[in-house]
Order: C-alpha cells, then structure tokens, then sequence
C-alpha cells in the first residue's frame, strides 16, 4: 500500500473502530470478543482495501465482514465448546460506583439483554439499523436482503422489545 492510501486507511480505523466494536457487543459478542472481531473486521479490510474503499456503499461492506467475522467465530469448535460467563463479568470493575455509572450499567445490561431474547436475523437487523445508524437500504446491502425484509424484521423486533420485561423495568412500564 502506497502511503497516501496508508494514510486514508489509518484514518478509517480510527473512525470505525468504536462503531465496529459497540455494533459486535449488540450482536452478541462480550466486549473482548467484539474487540477481537473489530480488529479482525479492519485486518480483511486492509488485505482487500482496494475493494473495500471503491465499495459503492463502503459501511454496508465494512459491516458485512464484521457479520461474517462473527459466523466464522460462532462456527469454530472453540466457541460451541465455551463455558458461558457470569453475566456479571461483563461490567468492569474500573467504572466508578454511582448514581450515573451505575445506571448506564443498568442499561446496558437492560438492551443487551433484550437484544438477547430476539432471533439472530431481528437482533442483527436491530443492531445494524439502531445501533449502527444505518438506513434501511444499507441495512439491506449488509444483510443479503431485501430493503422490505428488513422492515418487516424491524416490526416484529421492535413489537418484541416492546413488551420484553429487561426494558419495561427500565420504563416502569407494564406487559399489555
């Protein structure tokens, strides 16, 4: 790679690298796994650059190979052999204990949660739509889907969620 390109590439990096992780956490991945699948994501990226940046629609590839990242992982004999951790492993014991951290916990735990009780095609298309902020259209590229799949995925993830109790604790809401 030439430096110039080098340099366009570091760019992109350091701009995904926070969207790239936080999309793996919401598709199901822990933090340090979605961390690896980040870093595996960019490494594909720099190997077929050429491709990625030329891509009509650069973020719907980019997270793309983030999902197929994530099938590769979930096919190994490593993962179907793995003992699942105590969710509560998952908060680090460096956030500060209070009213504020200790709510964004509350939260995060609430969605991952939630996210956790959809099927794997609504939890995806969620995450890519809400969490990842792409349109319905981009959405649809990074699936394989058609643009109206993805809407009707997102009415029932979203009817789902809607009742699911991990949020309705959060709202003080209650079950119709």
């Amino acid at each position: 790679m030439d430096p110039e390109t080098e340099a366009v590439y570091a760019d992109y990096v350091e701009q995904s690298w926070p969207t790239l992780v936080r999309a793996a956490i919401f598709l199901g991945a822990r933090p340090h796994e979605a961390e690896d699948l980040a870093q595996t994501t960019l490494v594909r990226c720099y190997t077929g650059w050429d491709r990625v940046n030329s891509a009509e629609n650069r973020e719907a590839y980019v997270y793309r190979m983030l999902l197929n990242c994530l099938r590769d992982t979930r096919r190994t004999r490593w993962w179907k052999d793995r003992q699942y951790d105590d969710p509560r492993s998952l908060e680090r014991s460096d956030r500060p204990v209070g009213g504020d951290a200790a709510e964004r916990v509350a939260v995060a735990d609430a969605v991952h949660r939630a996210l956790g009780t959809l099927t794997k095609p609504n939890r995806d298309v969620v995450v890519l739509r809400y969490f990842v902020q792409l349109s319905e259209k981009q959405t649809a590229e990074v699936l394989g889907v058609p643009a109206g799949t993805v809407k009707s995925r997102l009415s029932r993830a979203l009817a789902h969620l809607a009742s699911n109790d991990h949020l309705l604790d959060l709202s003080g809401g209650t079950k119709k």
